[in-house]
């Protein structure tokens, strides 16, 4: 039954019951014995069996152990993400050392290098310097 069916028999099932007390001796003896008539004709119940087709995603472990263990699912998904960025803050950290370091050499370098000072004022020199920096 659709919702509509269902709707317009509750519907009817409420009219009838509302009624019910002024419909004549008669008619209540006649819908009684409809009622038991229509119950020994009803259907035993029958067992149906159903099959299921269930979607596969790449890293389920399936039906029954995707249930029981749905937190190794989330670990399983959180891990990599949280591996990648330490991964990431990791090699940031790496590459900003590195660039420290380099900037470093070429101060200690030009510290201690005994340079006239127009070369720190030839534009040739900082271009040097700006491409050994970046």
């Amino acid at each position: 039954m659709n919702v509509e069916e269902l709707n317009f028999a509750y519907k009817v099932r409420h009219a009838l019951n509302e009624n019910l007390d002024a419909l004549p001796a008669s008619t209540t003896g006649r819908l009684a014995s409809a009622r038991k008539m229509a119950l020994s004709r009803k259907k035993t119940s029958v067992q149906v069996h159903a099959t299921t087709i269930e979607t596969a995603v790449a890293g389920s472990a399936g039906g029954f152990l995707n249930q029981s263990l749905s937190w190794l699912g989330r670990i399983s998904i959180a891990a990599p993400l949280l591996a990648g960025v330490v991964l990431f803050i990791s090699l940031y950290q790496y590459e900003q050392q590195h660039r420290i370091s380099e900037t470093a050499d070429i101060d200690v370098a030009v510290l201690t290098d005994e340079l006239p000072l127009t070369a720190y004022l030839d534009h040739g020199f900082n271009a040097y310097l700006a491409k050994r920096v970046e």
